[in-house]
């Protein structure tokens, strides 16, 4: 009798692969639902169809709709939170490192998706007070730890001097939001992108280091 073909076995490593870009498909779809009909109006049969997989190929890989919606803004979070946060870990002047870093902030709050998770926070979390929690445990919380932290190094190099690292790095986010990310969660446009900017930018720096900076900062 001839010998029987070898039934192929599909690696690990293989099935794995599968079910992350099963998964980045579901988030992808969930994306764009909640873009279009916020977080209430969204179902998980429309996030489903968006996704072009089945229901039950949905609930495999998320228990329910508030499982997604985390996992969606943990993803975001994590892809775009270090490369805006990356300034502070090179060895820079303090002023250098800040302007970095208030640039990035800057572009990453007025991209599209930023805003769309904003105003999804705003409007769904008096009834849904987890999807606060969940963007302040993987969004904001994370960048104030960061940079709070970069605030105790400069103290120790008597760069800065704060009573609180930590109100002092919510300070500095909250300066880069003035203008420019004001009126893009409004849906209305500065008259000059650019100049406005650079302006929040460069004042932001300027009015946190007038407030922190040290005689001996560069």
């Amino acid at each position: 009798m001839p010998a029987s073909s070898p039934v192929p076995v599909l690696s690990s490593s293989s099935c794995m692969g599968e079910s992350e870009t099963k998964r980045q498909q579901i988030l992808t779809g969930a994306s764009a639902v909640f873009a279009e009909h916020g977080y209430e109006g969204a179902s998980m049969s429309a996030i489903a169809r968006q996704a072009a997989v089945s229901k039950g190929t949905l609930y495999n890989y998320f228990a329910n709709k508030a499982d997604l919606f985390a996992a969606f803004v943990e993803q975001r979070c994590r892809e775009k939170l270090p490369v805006a946060l990356a300034p502070v870990r090179e060895d820079s002047p303090p002023r250098e490192t800040l302007t970095a870093v208030a640039r990035a902030m800057v572009r990453l709050i007025t991209q599209p998706e930023s805003l769309m998770l904003y105003r999804i926070i705003v409007s769904e979390a008096p009834r849904f007070p987890q999807l606060g929690a969940i963007f302040w445990e993987n969004g904001p919380r994370v960048g104030i730890a960061t940079l709070a932290n970069w605030i105790r190094e400069q103290e120790a190099r008597g760069t800065l001097a704060t009573e609180d690292p930590v109100f002092a790095a919510e300070q500095f986010f909250a300066l880069c939001q003035t203008r420019i990310a004001h009126l893009r969660r409004f849906n209305l446009s500065p008259e000059n992108s650019e100049a406005d900017e650079e302006k929040v930018i460069h004042a932001a720096v300027k009015v946190f280091m007038a407030a922190y900076g040290t005689p001996s900062a560069p």
